[in-house]
């Protein structure tokens, strides 16, 4: 369960051999083609925007009479509508007219523009370029129009069509096709399975892959055919992506890696061309593993969403990977690894023969293999003489391999914050605790009235967990709120339950119902701080009843909903009648109420002994199971209460800012009326 760094392969190195190509990247030249357009194009329009926006000075008729009698005019230009546009001469005006500018216009009646006043014109200025110009207005309108739009589609055309036309060969544009996975090559795929713990049964499964991809000729010699595709099926944080990177660590083979939400994007048919690029690749580079990670992201099952279609864009996806995967020839070495939590909501298509041949189920570790991670884990940590790994395995029942790793380092978080040279025991708890029931709040104000009944209804829980011999060992019990909860009682369970009898649930009801009836009992009162046991409760007794059989009324029938439902996320239709439903109900009330009643019974006769447990809580605020045992037997606990702790703090601080502690007066002596006496 080690931590593995990935190191992706740059685009222009070889993933086979970790070498980069020889000579200039063909990519890379037309890149650079594509820029140096880019920068001429920008020119172009740059220059072409300067001379647009350099506008001409509008003069009156009599500057332009002015400038014509001194003979200042080298170019004119006389249009039909009256406007005349010139420029000046720059050095004649320069020292008579500085701020004039070399372009000017002016509108003349139209009626006064004709042949004499074009003669003279010429006459006036004979070194001038007059030209009288009859445009064409239409065309005019046209260009002026629709050049820009034209020059704006151009490059749209050259820099986004054409790139999507060439996807394949990158671009701004072309990467959306191409497949977005992180490859490790064989040089350092460095985990193996001496970083994997927990799920022995898993590595032995999927040990005969590791076989065909180191021998391939081993397995073609008798004719048989690996598997060709792997599913990895089990809860969050089992170690799924581990056990796939430790497969091609053992093989020394490159690792393809990719999240299924990896393959959708906005556009669609990236999917699909996302896909056939992956596969394209690792048949360039096998022997290899692709693994498929979230595979459930595009591999739901078809027809069953209210998208649904032939067009949908998971849908195209997902049969790009069965289509790929169907071109798998028997002597490929490609093996597609593929891990998901939601192995029920696959598409059929994915789990049949020649596809993902093979199921490995990677369960949460047992006793033994949370033993085996916390070893792995445990081994970067500085530990203290008095850590029991074992004990720390123990009470972590259903807890994960990713959950484990997060203990060990909240422990060493938590000893650093002490001041620790190493990890302890009670940090390596706490951190446990941290981590499935929330932070504890010791800070935090709680009223007197509700400490008190919190500390009753803890009581309750520890006294029939601690005498149910049906039920788990009694670990801990505390009153300090930890996340949502005021208080808790731990238990340490003696092994991992496979299956549940009903006695054991019975008694883990009883227990549950024990805070509420000791509430109940001592204050006359009952309070909200029960609505998560009522909860486990309910939930027990449907399972007892409607899923598990076990009453006679309902004999053996399974009345519970399809984890299945109707293929759309909805639970699926109920499959009986309203009459059993009605005996349903009265079957799970009759199973709660009995234990209920035998609760209430087991309190009322260890009253003195709840009584005894929660005044120590109230003094100590958390108890072991073996302080509670001993206060039940009737003992004294040797050791400080937390107000006195308290009181110690508080004195240390104060002395060390020099406070004075206030001094007692001295008590009062009887002098009688003679003289004070005078010190010896």
């Amino acid at each position: 369960m080690a931590n593995n760094n990935e190191t992706p392969t740059p685009e222009n190195q070889n993933p086979k051999d970790g070498k980069p190509p020889a000579g200039p990247s063909p990519r890379l030249s037309r890149n650079l083609v594509h820029w140096l357009l880019l920068l001429g194009l920008a020119i172009v329009l740059v220059g072409l925007l300067q001379n647009s926006l350099e506008s001409a000075k509008q003069i009156s008729i009599s500057e332009f009479r002015k400038h014509v009698a001194n003979k200042n005019i080298t170019k004119l230009v006389i249009r039909e509508d009256g406007t005349i546009e010139g420029e000046l001469n720059k050095t004649q005006v320069e020292g008579t007219m500085p701020d004039a500018s070399p372009r000017f216009t002016l509108t003349y009646p139209r009626e006064a523009i004709d042949s004499r006043f074009i003669d003279n014109l010429n006459i006036a200025l004979p070194d001038a370029d007059i030209k009288a110009d009859k445009p064409n207005q239409l065309l005019l309108v046209l260009l002026g129009s629709i050049l820009p739009w034209l020059m704006i589609f151009g490059f749209l055309w050259f820099f986004v069509f054409r790139q999507l036309r060439n996807a394949g060969g990158g671009g701004m544009l072309g990467n959306f096709g191409r497949s977005r996975h992180r490859v490790t090559p064989k040089e350092h795929t460095n985990v193996t399975f001496n970083d994997v713990a927990g799920i022995e049964e898993a590595k032995e499964e999927v040990t005969e892959i590791i076989e065909f991809l180191r021998m391939p000729k081993k397995f073609q010699r008798l004719g048989g055919r690996i598997p060709r595709g792997v599913l990895l099926v089990g809860q969050p944080g089992c170690g799924k992506t581990l056990l796939a990177k430790a497969i091609a660590g053992e093989a020394d083979v490159p690792f393809f890696s990719i999240s299924g939400s990896d393959f959708v994007e906005m556009f669609v048919g990236v999917g699909a061309s996302r896909v056939r690029d992956l596969f394209k690749q690792a048949k360039e580079n096998s022997p290899c593993i692709i693994f498929l990670d979230e595979i459930d992201a595009v591999g739901r099952r078809r027809g069953a969403s209210f998208g649904g279609g032939g067009h949908d864009e998971r849908e195209q996806t997902l049969n790009a990977i069965l289509v790929e995967m169907d071109g798998f020839e028997s002597s490929s070495q490609i093996i597609v690894i593929a891990a998901t939590n939601r192995a029920d909501v696959l598409d059929p298509a994915l789990t049949r023969p020649g596809r993902f041949d093979r199921q490995v189920f990677v369960s949460l570790p047992d006793l033994q293999g949370r033993y085996e991670i916390l070893k792995v884990h445990l081994k970067k940590i500085k530990l203290g003489p008095t850590v029991e790994v074992k004990r720390v395995a123990r009470g972590t029942p259903m807890f994960s391999g990713a959950e484990l790793a997060a203990l060990t380092n909240e422990a060493a978080l938590i000893a650093t914050m002490a001041g620790k040279d190493f990890v302890e025991q009670e940090d390596l708890e706490e951190a446990r605790d941290k981590i499935r029931w929330g932070r504890a709040k010791k800070s935090a104000y709680v009223d007197e009235r509700d400490r008190k009944v919190t500390a009753y209804h803890e009581a309750g829980h520890a006294i029939i967990q601690a005498l149910e011999k049906d039920a788990d060992p009694l670990h801990k019990v505390s009153i300090i709120p930890r996340g949502p909860s005021g208080g808790a009682t731990f238990s340490l369970p003696e092994r991992d339950r496979m299956v549940y009898t009903k006695t054991y649930l019975l008694a883990m009801m009883r227990v549950m119902f024990g805070g509420r009836i000791a509430e109940d009992i001592f204050f006359d009162d009952i309070s909200s701080g029960a609505s998560s046991d009522i909860k486990q409760v309910t939930s027990l007794a449907r399972n007892m009843v409607k899923d598990w059989g076990m009453t006679e009324a309902t004999g053996f029938i399974f009345y519970g909903e399809d984890s299945n439902g109707d293929g759309m996320g909805f639970p699926g239709a109920r499959e009986y009648s309203d009459k059993t439903a009605e005996l349903l109900d009265v079957e799970i009330k009759k199973i709660v109420d009995s234990a209920y009643a035998q609760a209430h019974q087991f309190i009322l006769d260890h009253k003195s002994k709840v009584e005894a447990i929660a005044e120590a809580l109230l003094k100590y605020e958390t108890l072991s199971g073996d302080e509670v045992n001993a206060v039940i037997r009737g003992e004294s606990l040797d050791r400080a209460a937390v107000a006195d702790l308290l009181d110690e703090a508080e004195a240390a601080t104060n002395s060390s800012i020099g406070v004075a502690r206030p001094v007692a007066a001295p008590p009062k002596t009887d002098l009688g009326d003679g003289p004070l006496p005078q010190p010896s």
